[in-house]
Order: structure tokens, then C-alpha cells, then sequence
């Protein structure tokens, strides 16, 4: 599944591009991160009242927390704090779970398909998108997300490219493509787990699109309206009434998504110059 590291890893490609600077690779960036998840989580079990604050607001550590909290709903809101459409939560005050007293981590990826996504953070709507795109082919990791990062940042056609000013307001979401199937069906898929890749042909043309998972539930669509916005944004101009009359090949997959906001980003940044790393 996507990590952590792997949106720190976004984050420091683009604001290195911007930055005219050398990024971190993706190795170092691992390393750096265990590292200061350790020496936060440490100073937390100490119960110095800042560094537990500190941990509680950082991803990983807030879902460890989050786990020791009794179920306490407080924490568990803390969990999805770095969804696209929601603000940070402030999670209860209790002490952080040991890292080491979890169980072990999933087998490290190398590389696979994946898409880079960037929202940006706005008063009035919170976060909406500033750029999104992706390969269905596989990557090797280090070389595809620092790609990516930076097609999805600067290159997406919708929109003007990132620019320095905006890098605070950014939160980046990285998914990694996993199980592809083919559907039997228009309608074999599932809300909120499968991503979708159609193809169509009509009046001569073929038409392809996709949406990944978390899509149609953050925009509450049914599958019907996932399925004809789908189309629309193929490019089909057909009668939105008569779009059962198009024969689409339909691909479902799904996607292990993490996402982390700028500031987050920077304190991880602020500690690396601080211990001279």
C-alpha cells in the first residue's frame, strides 16, 4: 500500500523542482522518516505534553494512538483527519502506542502502477483538486512518484501548473493500483472499493477514461452517475438518457491510497535541518 514515505517522497521532489535544489531520494526519505517517527513517538512515552501533541499530529503516529485510545470517538476521527475533503482533527490526549509494539510492517513495494494527486486548500470549499495524473503501467517507485509528482503538479492540462507560493496549501495523495479485473459488467463493481477504467466506441471514435475509488463516494455519485460522468469525461456527447445504448469495456481495480498535508511535510523538513541530516 502507498505509505507515508511515499508522499513525503511527492512532496520533496516538487518542492525541490521549485526550489532549484537536490531532492532527498526515496531510501533517505525512508530512513530520515523512521527515524524521526521514533524520536517523537519516544519523547511522547516520555509525556512531554508538546512532543505528544507533535505525535498525535503526525499520520502514522496518530493512527498508533488512535488504536490505544479505548475507541474513544474523539481518536477515531483523528484516523481520516488527512482525507482530501476534511480538516485536521485534534485527536484526544492520550499517549502514543511504542511503534515497536505493533505488528510488523507489509512487505515493502518496489514498484507499480500508481497515481500522484494534489489538492489544494481552499477557505471557502476546503480541499479541491489541483492536479491529478497517473500509469496503469507499473513504476519502479523511486524513479514513478517523483515523475508523476511532478506531471500530476505541473503538466495536468486542467489546470496552471503549481506554483512555489502555493506549496503550503497542497496536500498530496499517492494510490498504488492493485487487483485488476476485468467486469462482467457495467455495474460489477463496487462503491467506494473499486476504481474504473472504461473504453467505448462511438460513431467511430474510441473513448477512454478512469476514476480512481475514492471518487465516487467523496462526490456521493451512484453508480450510474459515476459511470455517466465517467463517459462524459471520455469525452462522449451522447444523451446522458441513453448511455446504457454505448457498450463499455469495463476495468475495475482498486487502489491503496495515503495522503499527507504540507505542514506535516514541512515539521518533517524542520527536523531534518535540525539534526543536521
Amino acid at each position: 500500500m502507498a505509505t507515508i514515505e511515499h508522499c513525503l517522497y511527492c512532496f520533496e521532489a516538487l518542492a525541490a523542482h521549485l526550489e532549484s535544489r537536490k531532492p532527498l531520494t526515496l531510501p533517505q526519505i525512508q530512513k530520515s522518516w523512521a527515524e524521526y517517527a521514533n524520536s517523537i513517538d519516544a519523547e511522547a512515552d516520555g509525556e512531554d505534553p508538546d512532543s505528544n501533541k507533535l505525535a498525535k499530529s503526525l499520520p502514522a503516529l496518530r493512527r498508533l494512538a488512535a488504536s490505544s485510545s479505548s475507541g474513544s470517538s474523539s481518536s477515531a476521527s483523528s484516523t481520516t483527519s488527512l482525507q482530501p475533503s476534511s480538516t485536521p482533527g485534534s485527536g484526544a490526549d492520550t499517549p502514543a502506542t511504542s511503534i515497536s509494539s505493533i505488528a510488523p510492517p507489509p512487505p515493502l513495494i518496489t514498484e507499480s502502477p500508481l497515481f500522484v494527486t494534489w489538492n489544494i486548500l481552499s477557505p471557502r470549499h476546503g480541499y479541491t483538486l489541483r492536479g491529478c495524473i497517473g500509469t496503469f503501467e507499473a513504476q519502479e517507485l523511486e524513479e514513478g512518484l517523483s515523475s508523476y509528482a511532478l506531471t500530476s503538479a505541473l503538466h495536468d492540462t486542467r489546470f496552471s501548473p503549481v506554483s512555489l507560493r502555493e506549496l503550503p496549501s497542497l496536500e498530496v495523495a499517492v494510490t498504488l493500483l492493485t487487483d485488476f479485473e476485468d467486469a462482467t459488467g457495467p455495474m460489477d463493481w463496487e462503491l467506494g472499493t473499486h476504481g474504473l477504467r472504461i473504453s467505448f466506441h462511438y460513431h467511430g471514435r474510441r473513448y477512454g477514461a478512469t476514476y480512481l475509488p475514492d471518487v465516487a463516494v467523496e462526490q456521493g455519485w451512484t453508480k450510474e452517475e459515476t459511470l455517466q460522468s465517467l463517459m462524459r469525461k471520455a469525452g462522449w456527447m451522447g444523451r446522458k438518457d441513453r448511455w446504457e445504448e454505448v457498450e463499455l469495456k469495463v476495468v475495475r481495480y482498486q487502489g491503496k491510497k495515503e495522503s499527507l498535508e504540507y505542514a506535516e511535510y514541512k515539521r518533517w523538513r524542520e527536523w531534518l535541518n535540525r539534526e543536521g541530516k
